[in-house]
C-alpha cells in the first residue's frame, strides 16, 4: 500500500470530493478547462486530430490572449498570484519574446517553472515522447539520402557510371535539408522543450531534472512567506508524477511499488512540507488549500525494468487519453480551510475542475460581468449547505468531440453516462492503446455506438456491464434527456466542430476563437524558441548553490 500521510491529513481536515472530474483526460486541454472555468474547445484548445497536447515550445498554439483564467479574475481583485511548476499552455505567438501565452499574460504576477512539461526527452536514455515515429521515418530519410549520395559520388569518382554534377548537387541539398528538419527540431528537444523560466527569462536550459522537485518545493515556499501579509493566491503546480519519473535519492526505494511509488511518495511529503509552511505562518484559518490532479494515470507506460510508470487508476476503467472512460478522467479532490470548512465531510456529488474558477470568484467577492461559464461555485457544497451539486450534466469531451455525457437526475442516488463512441483499445482486448501509448479520437480510433452504451456510476463504477432497456426502467427516457442536454450546450458554444456518435455539426460560438491545436501551430518554429542566449546556442544554468 502506497503512504501518503500528508495528503490522507489534508483529507482528515478537509473536505473529500469522490466524483471530482476533469474536463479531459489529459494535460493540455485539461489545464486549459480548469484555468478559465470552461471546456477546452471554447478556447481552441480541443483537438481534431492525431495531436492531443502541445509538443513544442517553438509552436505558436496556447491558450489565446482572450481566455481569462481565475488568476487573473484575482489579480484584478488585489491579490498577489503566483504559478510555480508546469505551465504546458503556450508560451509565444508571432515572435520570441511577445509571450502572449505566457502565465504573466494569464494573470499569474510571478512565474516559475517548466512552461512547457516534464516528459521522456527531457532525461537522457528515458526515450522519445514527441512524434517517435516521424522521427524515425525523418531519420531513416536522411541516413538513405546520406547513403546515396555517397554511392553516387563514389561511382562518379570511379568512372563506373556517368553521374551529373547536377543530380549530385540537388541530392546534396536535398541531404542537408532532410538532416536540418530531423536534427533541429528533435535531436535538440532537450535543448528546445526541457526549460526553466523565471518570469519571462530562460534560467535553465535544458534544465538538470534530478534537482527539480527541490527547486520547486523552495519557489513555492518562498512565495507563500513573501505574501504572508497580503491576499495571495499559488497555483504549485509538480512535475510529479508524469514521466520520466525522478530518482530522487532520499525517495528511492522507499516504498513497495516500485518507482512510482517513491515518486508518489515523494509527492506526498512535497504536500506535507506546504501544508508546514502554511500552519507555521498562522494562516491555516484563513487560507483555502486544493488538491488535485489534471488526469488519471497513464496505464501503458511500463517496462520490464522499473515496471509500472503512469499508475493506477484503481477500480476505474481506462486512464490517461482514453477518452471518457472514468480512469482518465475522475481525479482526487480535497479542499482544506478549518477556519471555514468541516473537517472529515465527503461529498459523493458530480464536481468538475472547471468549478475552482467560480468558486475563486465567489470567495474574492468578484461580481463583475463574465463569459459562459461551464463551473459552479463549490462553497454552498463544501460547506454543508447544499446536498446537490449543479451539475445537472457534464460533457465529456476527447478533443473536440463529444464522447459522453453524465446526468445526475434529480432526487435519485443514480449518476449515469451515455458514451458516443470509446476508443479502440489495442492490441484487441487489451484494457488501453498500448500499439500507439495513446488512444486517439478521430477516424478509426474509435468505435460509434447507436444505441450509445449506459452505465449507472452509483450501480457501476467499473463501467463494466452496460444498461439496456431490458435492466433500466429509465432507458429511452436517460438517453432523451442526454440528447436534450447535447444540444442545449451546443448552443452555446460557437463554430466549433463538435460530434456526438456518428452526427458532426458546425455550432455557434465563433470563428473568433482560432483552433490552437493544428499542425500549424503545433509544429516548432525557430524564431518562436525562447532561448537563454544566442538563438541557436542556447544554454544556462540556475545557481542552485542555496537550494
Amino acid at each position: 500500500m502506497l503512504r501518503t500521510p500528508n495528503i490522507d491529513r489534508l483529507a482528515a481536515e478537509g473536505v473529500k470530493l469522490t466524483q471530482h472530474i476533469a474536463a479531459a483526460p489529459l494535460c493540455t486541454p485539461s489545464r486549459a478547462a480548469f484555468m478559465t472555468g470552461r471546456y477546452a474547445l471554447r478556447s481552441g484548445l480541443g483537438s481534431t486530430g492525431r495531436v492531443q497536447v502541445l509538443l513544442f515550445l517553438g509552436g505558436s498554439g496556447g491558450l489565446p490572449p482572450s481566455e481569462t483564467t481565475f488568476a487573473k479574475r484575482l489579480q484584478q481583485q488585489g491579490y498577489t498570484t503566483g504559478l510555480v511548476g508546469k505551465w504546458h499552455l503556450g508560451v509565444n505567438c508571432e515572435q520570441r519574446g511577445d509571450h502572449c501565452h505566457h502565465p504573466n499574460q494569464h494573470g499569474f504576477s510571478y512565474f516559475y517553472g517548466l512552461p512547457f512539461t516534464l516528459f521522456n526527452d527531457c532525461v537522457p536514455g528515458e526515450g522519445n515522447d514527441v512524434l517517435a515515429d516521424l522521427q524515425h521515418t525523418l531519420r531513416s530519410l536522411t541516413m538513405f539520402l546520406g547513403v546515396g549520395l555517397f554511392t553516387l559520388v563514389c561511382v562518379r569518382m570511379c568512372g563506373l557510371l556517368k553521374v551529373s554534377l547536377w543530380i549530385l548537387v540537388a541530392l546534396f541539398f536535398a541531404s542537408i535539408l532532410a538532416t536540418s528538419v530531423w536534427y533541429m527540431p528533435f535531436k535538440l528537444l532537450r535543448t528546445w522543450n526541457c526549460i526553466l523560466m523565471r518570469d519571462q527569462e530562460v534560467i535553465e536550459q535544458p534544465m538538470t531534472v534530478e534537482t527539480l522537485p527541490q527547486r520547486l518545493l523552495g519557489e513555492a515556499q518562498h512565495f507563500i512567506k513573501r505574501n504572508v501579509d497580503q491576499p495571495f493566491l499559488l497555483f504549485f503546480s509538480l512535475a510529479h508524477v508524469h514521466t520520466p519519473l525522478f530518482k530522487t535519492p532520499a525517495f528511492a526505494g522507499k516504498s513497495r511499488h516500485g518507482r512510482y511509488g517513491d515518486n508518489l511518495e515523494e509527492v506526498d511529503w512535497m504536500i506535507g512540507k506546504m501544508t508546514e509552511t502554511v500552519d507555521s505562518l498562522g494562516l491555516a484559518n484563513n487560507t483555502l488549500m486544493y488538491f488535485t490532479s489534471d488526469h488519471g494515470g497513464h496505464l501503458e507506460v511500463a517496462d520490464s525494468i522499473t515496471g509500472q510508470k503512469g499508475g493506477w487508476n484503481g477500480i476505474y476503467k481506462g486512464g490517461k487519453a482514453m477518452g471518457a472512460w472514468e480512469g482518465g478522467i475522475r481525479v482526487p479532490g480535497i479542499f482544506r480551510w478549518p477556519g471555514r470548512l468541516d473537517a472529515g465531510r465527503v461529498v459523493d456529488e458530480p464536481t468538475s475542475l472547471m468549478d475552482l474558477y467560480p468558486t475563486l470568484k465567489y470567495l474574492a467577492k468578484d461580481t463583475k460581468p463574465d463569459r459562459q461559464s461551464d463551473g459552479y461555485n463549490l462553497m454552498p457544497l463544501l460547506e454543508g449547505k447544499a446536498e446537490r451539486s449543479e451539475h445537472k450534466f457534464l460533457f465529456h469531451y476527447c478533443g473536440v468531440n463529444l464522447n459522453a455525457v453524465r446526468w445526475h437526475p434529480a432526487g435519485s442516488d443514480s449518476v449515469f453516462k451515455v458514451h458516443f463512441f470509446t476508443p479502440n483499445f489495442s492490441p484487441p482486448g487489451a484494457g488501453g492503446c498500448y500499439d500507439t501509448k495513446v488512444c486517439l479520437c478521430h477516424g478509426d480510433h474509435v468505435t460509434h455506438h447507436n444505441p450509445p452504451l449506459l452505465y449507472d456510476l452509483f450501480h457501476d463504477p467499473s463501467e463494466s456491464s452496460p444498461l439496456t432497456p431490458d435492466t433500466e426502467p429509465r432507458y429511452a427516457e436517460i438517453l432523451e434527456q442526454t440528447a436534450k442536454a447535447v444540444e442545449k450546450h451546443r448552443n452555446t458554444l460557437t463554430h466549433q466542430q463538435v460530434s456526438a456518435d456518428t452526427h458532426s455539426e458546425s455550432n455557434s460560438e465563433a470563428h473568433s476563437v482560432q483552433n490552437q491545436m493544428t499542425w500549424e501551430k503545433i509544429l516548432w518554429r525557430p524564431w518562436l524558441q525562447p532561448c537563454c542566449g544566442t538563438f541557436p546556442f542556447c544554454g544556462c544554468k540556475e545557481d542552485t548553490k542555496n537550494i
